[in-house]
């Protein structure tokens, strides 16, 4: 599949403020989106973007439409990128990278797994999630944590990518986990890491969007979900993630930025969910939600009254939020 690469340049605070409405606007494709200095002074800076399956030119075009006056005054320019695994590319060199009692690294890198961490070995694929960026080493962390403190008997790993999240957890729990995607390669690749690390019995994965696929009946309830996403997608499944969970349930959601979090939780608090933590990593944030166990985070029914306890119980969590 072609891949174009959209460049935007301009001076620092406009290049940054493009790069974020670039990947607010993108997120729901999953296109990569980067930012870098351009300039040996630092005046300049690149925002860029990755779009498949495009020629050049209708590639500029979708960002020129996307992006709108927000980046009329600077430069854009596209171009096709040679026939690379640009994931595998960019992963090359990566070190092991730590995260709580886990430590992510590549088959050349096993040896370095040393002093009581629990080795994770993941292959660059053209799947995410390897322990470098924010929202994953968060929910390593968070996910070595909780397997620390209780049990779990059904864990799901929604949007599993590689599959680091839900093999950390099998490897912790000893428990089935169940881990999906709605990227058939993402599935294939977490199960075949799912082997290479030695919980293949334990981790079943198929290939879904979202939650409503009529197999999950067989899996659930989930007493731990972690979906490392993006916000607008966690936001449209509240519901449905709610619907697939147990009453008393854990609930580890990533794939978020700072100012996320405040939306995030008022949706998922409407559901009778409360903020138990939150970790922020490089400008990414990890929230750990729990439903049940507390008084004002009961779960609302279907029922008017219960609705409007379910809206009380969010600004109840927001209100957690800005206190934390």
């Amino acid at each position: 599949m072609q891949t174009v690469r959209v460049r935007i340049t301009a001076e620092e605070l406009e290049a940054k403020r493009i790069w974020e409405i670039l990947g607010r606007t993108f997120e729901d494709d999953g296109n990569p989106v980067t930012i870098y200095e351009s300039s040996p002074d630092g005046r300049f800076w690149s925002a860029e973007i990755l779009l498949f399956g495009m020629e050049a030119e209708e590639a500029a075009a979708t960002v020129r439409d996307r992006v709108g006056s927000d980046a009329f005054a600077a430069p854009l320019e596209a171009e096709v990128l040679p026939d690379l695994n640009w994931v595998e590319k960019s992963l090359e060199g990566l070190k092991p990278v730590r995260a709580g009692r886990f430590m992510v690294h590549g088959a050349h890198d096993r040896d370095k797994v040393t002093g009581g961490a629990i080795g994770l070995e993941i292959e660059a694929a053209l799947a995410f999630g390897t322990g470098h960026h924010g929202t994953t080493a968060g929910c390593l962390m968070e996910i070595d944590r909780l397997l620390n403190l209780r049990e779990f008997e059904r864990i799901l790993d929604l949007g599993t990518g590689t599959g680091v999240l839900g093999i950390a957890a099998a490897r912790l729990a000893r428990q089935p986990v169940l881990a999906t995607d709605i990227d058939p390669v993402a599935t294939r690749t977490a199960a075949e890491n799912a082997r290479l690390n030695g919980v293949g019995p334990l981790v079943t994965t198929f290939t879904a969007d979202g939650t409503h696929d009529r197999r999950f009946s067989a899996y659930g309830p989930f007493d731990l979900v972690m979906a490392n996403i993006l916000a607008r997608p966690l936001m449209r499944m509240a519901k449905s993630i709610s619907g697939q969970m147990a009453r008393s349930a854990v609930l580890v959601l990533s794939g978020l930025r700072i100012e996320d979090g405040p939306r995030i939780l008022f949706a998922y608090g409407t559901q009778g969910f409360h903020l138990a933590r939150k970790r922020q990593i490089d400008g990414w944030l990890t929230l750990t939600l729990v439903r049940g166990g507390a008084k004002a985070c009961r779960s609302a029914s279907r029922s008017p009254t219960n609705k409007k306890r379910g809206h009380r119980t969010a600004l109840f969590v927001l209100i957690g939020w800005l206190r934390s």
